[in-house]
């Protein structure tokens, strides 16, 4: 599964995958990887501070991270610039879904929130 979204000019997408090597299903503990392209196409550098994950679980289980950067970095970008990152998330279910998104800093301090795109954590046999 993949999701895309632009706000700004800053395009964050998102691609997820099933880990079975580290999923237990009868404990139950199902671990994703997703993994985030973030490209700023506006003409101006843009600096990630924060991030926030809204991830709800197959029985409707809600948990909100929030946090700095991403992977323990604060990326600065500028035009055309891309970060790539991958990370994890363990669920209790096969299936949930994952949205959130970034605090994007210009260099005068303004700043925005760009989306991410609402994403699939799915195992494969769950799909059928």
């Amino acid at each position: 599964p993949m999701s895309e979204a632009i706000t700004r000019g800053l395009e964050v997408k998102v691609v997820s995958r099933y880990v079975p090597e580290q999923s237990d299903p009868d404990r139950p503990i199902f671990f994703f990887a997703y993994h985030i392209t973030i490209t700023n196409h506006s003409d101006h550098p843009v600096t990630l501070k924060n991030r926030y994950w809204h991830i709800t679980d197959g029985v409707g289980h809600v948990e909100e991270v929030r946090g700095p950067g991403v992977v323990g970095y604060q990326p600065r970008l500028e035009k055309g610039q891309s970060f790539n990152y991958t990370s994890f998330c363990p669920l209790r279910t096969e299936f949930g879904v994952m949205k959130g998104h970034y605090e994007m800093f210009f260099d005068d301090g303004k700043s925005f929130e760009a989306e991410i795109a609402p994403f699939q954590l799915v195992t494969p046999h769950a799909i059928n």
